[in-house]
């Protein structure tokens, strides 16, 4: 029996570009709506020729659009603005992510669009938000975590912040954050209320989601880059490398997970040496232990511990790199390989989510 998608009914205007907005309107394609990406007859999305091109669009375009059905339409040309608005009628949801005042500057602000179609949701994704000081300013990722702090956190030992590859500024602050915004907004209009302009800030968003590091200040100590608790700071929540120079992450954040941990590595005498049983975060016995470990993960290769743990619920697991986990066995229902060009096969990883009736 085929289940109906939840969203199925649901039309989408997509006129984002790059990451956060098309990341966003691909999961409600995902979900089964209904979406047209709608793109200026020029180079359109900046994302097509972003890293190499093949059969005309790169991998990026290719990775964030999919599901979506594909428009050209001239924003500045009267004509193209009004078949727009005609869309916009029969239309749940529009997504945009240009800067504040754009849309209305080509007369297509949430004033004009709602009096067209009352029951509309519009989201609009930026970096700080509709209003305020910065609300005209340009950034990217890199900014977003840095003004909301987490960029400061995200740092090793020595302090030095580390770009990570997963966008959390466009990603959780930005698609994951509007999703939540337009389906709450659908559910209201679903029941009979009015539309709504949803406002996303990707800054605030990611700061509204700086939980630890806002613990850290709450309780009079603010949080030491690298030597936090969940940043390096106690030796059973940490990274080890390995003999042939990959790594083990070892997530045995509670008690009985690191007792557990220590009977794989036969060393049933560190067993007392836990951060709930006394143990200073980022103090002196911490950073002692840590050494002990690098030492005797540094004996096996990540094969040999990978074997080791597999039998030992203690959440110590290996550190894979993309390709790696690409072919796991637990990503096998989400993962696929499908033609692309004749070049070869694009990997592709479906949503996550799933539906049952």
């Amino acid at each position: 029996m085929t289940t109906e998608l939840p969203l199925s009914g649901i039309r989408v205007l997509d006129l984002t570009r790059l990451l956060p907005g098309p990341v966003a309107t691909m999961h409600l394609a995902d979900m089964g709506a209904e979406v047209i990406k709608i793109e200026d007859p020029g180079p359109g999305d900046y994302a097509r020729v972003m890293g190499p091109v093949r059969n005309q669009v790169s991998q990026f375009f290719v990775a964030v659009n999919r599901g979506k059905r594909m428009m050209r339409l001239d924003l500045k040309d009267a004509a193209h603005r009004e078949q727009l608005l005609a869309m916009v009628e029969t239309a749940d949801v529009l997504v945009e992510s240009f800067r504040p005042g754009v849309m209305d500057k080509l007369g297509l602000g949430w004033h004009t669009l709602r009096q067209r179609n009352p029951r509309l949701v519009m989201c609009a994704i930026s970096g700080y938000g509709q209003h305020g000081p910065f609300a005209q300013l340009a950034g990217h990722d890199i900014n977003y975590i840095g003004y909301a702090g987490m960029l400061d956190q995200n740092a090793g030992a020595d302090g030095v912040p580390a770009l990570p590859n997963l966008q959390v500024g466009d990603l959780l602050g930005g698609a994951q954050s509007a999703l939540q915004g337009i389906l709450a907004a659908l559910v209201a209009v679903k029941m009979g209320g009015a539309g709504r302009f949803v406002d996303v800030s990707m800054t605030a968003a990611v700061m509204a989601h700086n939980i630890m590091p806002l613990v850290a200040v709450n309780n009079g100590a603010p949080a030491i880059p690298g030597r936090d608790l969940l940043t390096g700071g106690v030796p059973c929540y940490n990274v080890y490398r390995t003999a042939d120079g990959r790594y083990m992450a070892v997530g045995a954040l509670e008690l009985k997970f690191w007792q557990a941990c220590c009977d794989v590595l036969q060393r049933p005498d560190l067993k007392p040496r836990h951060w709930q049983l006394g143990q200073q975060i980022g103090g002196a016995d911490a950073v002692a232990l840590k050494t002990e470990l690098e030492a005797l993960f540094a004996t096996r290769t990540l094969a040999q511990w990978t074997e080791a743990f597999a039998s030992a619920d203690c959440c110590v697991s290996p550190v894979l790199r993309t390709e790696e986990a690409l072919r796991h066995p637990l990503f096998r229902d989400i993962v696929s390989r499908r033609p692309h060009d004749t070049e070869g096969e694009s990997w592709s990883v479906a949503q996550p989510v799933r539906f049952a009736p």
